[in-house]
């Protein structure tokens, strides 16, 4: 009773969430806030390290123009492989629509819709603990928080 119901809970959602569509202004205004987001934390991050650390006005200059050149790099070798990732993600996703199909022949349809059902719960769950991890206090922690305290 419990598996059909959860079923039944997953089918909800995921036509629930099918119905949700962006628009190119929302995805705008997502990346903005997000953007915003990241600068807010570089510099909160900045302003950590220079408590921390004790830096005076000059290192701090010199720290941000090294973050700053280290993104520049960092889009830079985005921006060039991008063709590459775009081809190795159609590649798994053949893979994958290959191992569905191989699957549904193998299987019956109750164990397909299974197997798929739980595919995707445990696809939910890594994608919530990767989330977790992003948000969790690794991210926030002082720079000195692993050190003991030296009296």
């Amino acid at each position: 009773m419990k598996k059909l119901v959860l079923a039944i809970a997953f089918i909800g959602m995921g036509s629930v969430a099918m119905a949700q569509q962006t628009t190119p202004q929302d995805r705008q205004a997502k990346r903005a806030e997000f953007q915003q987001k990241m600068q807010q934390k570089e510099d909160d991050h900045l302003a950590q390290m220079q408590k921390d650390l004790n830096l005076n006005p000059t290192q701090v200059t010199q720290i941000k123009a090294l973050h700053e050149k280290r993104k520049a790099e960092m889009k830079a070798d985005f921006d060039k492989n991008k063709d590459s990732r775009q081809a190795k993600m159609e590649q798994m996703k053949a893979k994958k629509a290959q191992m569905d199909a191989d699957m549904k022949n193998i299987l019956t349809p109750e164990q397909y819709t299974k197997w798929q059902a739980d595919r995707k719960t445990k696809m939910d769950g890594k994608k919530a603990m990767m989330m977790k991890q992003r948000r969790g206090t690794v991210m926030n922690a002082p720079m000195n928080a692993g050190t003991p305290a030296v009296n």
